[in-house]
């Protein structure tokens, strides 16, 4: 593995576990939106929703008229949150608490 492919993985480490220690909401939204650009926001968010959708039982093809998503990406949330012990499905029990 190069140099910058290390350094990258350990700054994602740093961040993933600074975000796990963090119990400010408003603090995470702002921090996340420092971090992304606006439409890098857009995107993550359309990717959550769609993944929160698939749990919830929307079809792929409802989801994509709502989102105006790909059936590919759609897809692959779908193939994730199938996944056993998926992240996907373990960060949404999250949220529903």
């Amino acid at each position: 593995m190069e140099e910058n492919e290390i350094l990258r993985k350990t700054a994602f480490q740093e961040l993933c576990r600074a975000l796990s220690r963090a119990d400010d909401e408003e603090l995470i939204e702002g921090f996340m939106s420092c971090l992304l650009t606006p439409t890098e926001v857009q995107e993550i968010s359309s990717r959550w929703a769609l993944v929160r959708e698939i749990d919830a039982g929307t079809t792929q093809r409802e989801i994509a008229r709502k989102l105006g998503l790909s059936l590919c990406k759609i897809t692959r949330g779908s193939k994730e949150l199938k996944k056993e012990n998926s992240p996907f499905k373990a960060m949404i029990d999250l949220g529903a608490e």
